[in-house]
């Protein structure tokens, strides 16, 4: 049996009207490539019920594979689920809605066979609407600012990656999960190119505001310590601000003879303090929440059955 060539890993997820259709231009596209390819469907507890969909279109083709997990774990665990099964020479990761189109999977493995490890799909002109494109850019300048990273609002989980890659990727297996900072961080060669990016036909994308919030949280806290960093530059500005204040306030006293005032400033400075240190509390809190998490060690997904695995 020939080693596969080209390995498709995509999380289902509120699409089954779409898979046929998925299927079918996957196939199109892969075909003038290589014949040796696998399409893994990876099922997130679709509510829709997709893993009926995924089981005929594996009875009818053996290249399809199926992993239907055992509950919902979110996108990255269920592309991390579909990474540990990959086992092309090259591996794409794309969104199952159509958004990211199949027909431009040759153009990035062009691009790839130049030499590089890694290329990135850059949406030039996104198909997205307003509020979306908005928190998406929201979501990258904040994770930039925290993580000291750089973030191409236009660049998402789309592209293709050498196998070796892929094995470095799954190396990281930290509970809190994003595929396309993995990516970035790993190294190797990489570049990125201007693809097409569609219309979503069916469904509508199940990331609203407060889980991107969650999904920036999670993966500051993953790969920085600066808001402890920050933390403590802030401690040190308000204690020598409190300092030259309080010899103002000695100075002021002897060279002007003018008391120090009631109790409006000092109830204010004490209730702003007050509510800084539960702060600064709150976001160290946060960090021993994810060691907590870690150290657990718990499985990052669980599968239910697996088709033509």
């Amino acid at each position: 049996m020939e080693p596969i060539h080209i390995s498709i890993v995509s999380p289902i997820y509120g699409c089954k009207a779409c898979l046929f259709e998925l299927y079918e231009r996957l196939v199109a596209s892969l075909s003038p490539i290589t014949e040796n390819f696998e399409i893994i469907l990876v099922n997130d507890a679709c509510p829709q019920k997709s893993w009926e969909t995924i089981a005929l279109l594996a009875q009818k083709d053996e290249r399809v594979k199926g992993i239907n997990l055992s509950r919902n774990f979110g996108q990255h665990y269920a592309i991390t689920a579909g990474l540990d099964h990959a086992k092309g020479e090259w591996v794409v990761v794309m969104d199952c809605d159509l958004q990211d189109k199949p027909e431009e999977i040759g153009k990035l493995y062009a691009k790839a066979l130049e030499g590089y490890d890694i290329v990135f799909g850059k949406r030039v002109e996104r198909q997205d609407g307003f509020f979306k494109r908005l928190s998406s850019k929201l979501f990258n300048q904040v994770l930039e600012y925290f993580t000291d990273t750089k973030h191409d609002n236009s660049i998402a989980n789309f592209g293709i990656y050498a196998q070796k890659v892929i094995q470095t990727i799954n190396l990281y297996r930290e509970q809190s999960r994003d595929f396309l900072l993995f990516a970035k961080i790993v190294g190797f060669k990489k570049t990125e190119i201007e693809i097409e990016h569609a219309q979503r036909a069916h469904g509508k994308s199940s990331y609203n505001f407060s889980k991107l919030i969650n999904l920036a949280i999670d993966s500051i806290l993953s790969h920085s310590n600066k808001p402890l960093r920050l933390s403590i530059q802030l401690g040190f500005v308000i204690a020598l601000t409190s300092l030259g204040f309080a010899c103002w306030l000695v100075l002021r006293y002897f060279f002007y003879h003018t008391p120090t005032e009631g109790w409006t400033s000092l109830m204010v400075s004490m209730f702003f303090m007050f509510g800084l240190l539960f702060a600064i509390l709150g976001i160290t809190g946060l960090y021993i929440g994810k060691i907590f998490d870690e150290v657990k060690n718990r499985p990052l997904y669980i599968i239910g059955e697996t088709i033509n695995l």
